[in-house]
């Protein structure tokens, strides 16, 4: 690894896969293939969402949420990363680090909450269908929404901040591909328990409470259902939770393998194979989760196509 001497002494040093340099050019074909297909895969949720009348509903506002802050989440590190492996230098800004650092963390943060809030819909929507439109109300779906959004920056505020305060005694060498909390705090020089202790419970707070949430309201759910005689009722209701039991799935498993642990036992490949999992893996699969299985969305995404064929042959 080559790492140029005139950068600056505030700048950090992403390893990155520095050790393996062979890999570099695969990953970035690779990086930058999954960036693209994200983009447009959440651009076009977010963009149906909005412009076909048939998706004005509860559950695909939240869903178009979870589109912007995925499409957020893959450009707050993927560019960052992409320069990294395609140069010869692989440095970050201080600054650059505390703002990756941040946002990154406020918007995993906010991913916790907003999928409880999208398990709550599903309740409402399968357990009390009569009073849905009711509890469900565009007030109530937009002051979820913001709810979800200030508690994870709020969050992310307090985390970033204990992390960054750390001493490092000068160490600005980070064994990663991005600025993330395990990976920082990797740098400290003191005895760092009590951040671990800080962040472990804030961390268990905005991942296992959300997600005990989650399991308790689809063990309502599961109920309802049985309770619906007619199978194709069932399979109905069973189908439009799957895409979300999936996403939950794919984003808890690993959030927990990173965050509920001292950063003391990090392990740096597993550390990095997770953060490349749900930083840029499970960003660009929600899209294709949701539109796979969802014939509404299909169908809008066709109709949205085929209008604006016929507006440009016009």
């Amino acid at each position: 690894m080559w790492i140029n001497n005139q950068s600056s002494l505030d700048d950090f040093i992403l390893l990155g896969f520095s050790d393996r340099p062979w890999l570099e050019t695969p990953l970035f074909v690779i990086f930058l293939v999954a960036y693209i297909f994200a983009l447009f895969g959440n651009v076009s949720i977010i963009l149906v969402s909005h412009l076909d009348p048939q998706l004005d509903s509860p559950m695909y506002f939240f869903l178009s949420n979870l589109s912007l802050l995925d499409l957020c989440y893959t450009t707050s590190t993927v560019p960052q990363m992409l320069v990294n492996l395609r140069g010869p230098e692989k440095t970050i800004t201080y600054g650059g680090c505390v703002v990756q650092l941040y946002i990154f963390l406020a918007l995993g943060s906010t991913e916790c909450i907003l999928l409880a809030a999208m398990a709550f819909d599903r309740y409402v929507a399968i357990c009390k269908p009569l009073h849905y439109p009711v509890i469900m109300n565009q007030r109530r779906c937009i002051h979820m929404a913001t709810g979800t959004w200030i508690s994870g920056f709020a969050n992310s505020l307090v985390q970033s901040t204990l992390t960054m305060l750390t001493p490092r005694c000068g160490q600005r060498v980070i064994d990663h591909f991005f600025c993330e909390v395990p990976a920082v705090l990797k740098l400290a020089c003191t005895d760092t328990r009590i951040n671990e202790a800080e962040l472990n419970v804030l961390g268990a707070l905005l991942l296992l409470v959300p997600l005990a949430f989650i399991l308790g309201t689809y063990v309502f759910i599961a109920r309802a259902v049985m309770r619906i005689r007619s199978a194709e009722s069932r399979w109905k209701a069973f189908n439009t939770c799957a895409s979300h039991l999936l996403v939950v799935s794919l984003f808890y498993f690993t959030a927990i393998s990173m965050y509920v642990q001292p950063p003391s036992s990090y392990s740096r490949d597993r550390g990095k194979s997770m953060a490349l999992f749900y930083g840029i893996v499970t960003p660009t699969l929600n899209p294709f989760i949701y539109t796979l299985r969802n014939k509404d969305v299909k169908a809008a995404l066709r109709r949205t196509l085929t209008k604006e064929f016929w507006v440009k042959r016009k």
